[in-house]
């Protein structure tokens, strides 16, 4: 039996939160490139940023029957959480609660709601289900950066153009 979106998640958060733990501290505090970009902290930050915003959208789906709200500012919300000054351990604690919160409530998810319109910023309207699907993606792909993987799980770019590519996709 395949595992639910919930599950995936759970299993996730046990595997990479291990995994994220045994990265030293001066290694998540590295910018790559000489100062280029985000260093492991901040990027851990941004996927801390995701699960805030998506458990958001997902309840206001779940209980409104849709979700419509803005983007979100990545950047900004890096800044402003001041991931980079964070202690490590700290990160990764919050970002296993964070993600463990989050699937129960994606475990708590009645099968007739997944169809919920969910419309983020300018895109096009698209469902819960894709929502969940698409967080789960990111999330992998960034964890896949953190942890320095040879092989890193593709994910086409920003929700926004995810979210644009699939409206213009053809029924199936």
């Amino acid at each position: 039996m395949a595992q639910t979106p919930g599950q995936r998640l759970k299993e996730t958060v046990q595997e990479e939160g291990a995994k994220l733990r045994a990265v030293p501290e001066r290694e998540a505090a590295a910018r790559p490139g000489g100062g280029e970009g985000w260093s492991r902290k901040q990027e851990l930050g941004h996927l801390i940023d995701s699960a805030t915003n998506n458990r958001m959208r997902f309840i206001v789906a779940v209980l409104n029957r849709n979700f419509t709200g803005p983007t979100y500012d990545g950047r900004g919300w890096v800044e402003l959480g001041g991931y980079a000054d964070a202690p490590w351990a700290d990160l990764v604690e919050l970002w296993v609660r964070s993600n463990d919160a989050l699937a129960r409530v994606i475990e708590r998810i009645p099968n007739e709601r997944l169809s919920a319109h969910c419309k983020v910023g300018d895109a096009d309207p698209v469902s819960l289900e894709f929502l969940i699907d698409d967080y789960l993606l990111h999330m992998q792909h960034h964890l896949d950066h953190i942890l320095g993987r040879e092989r890193q799980t593709a994910y086409p770019g920003s929700l926004r153009e995810e979210l644009t590519t699939q409206s213009k996709a053809p029924d199936a």
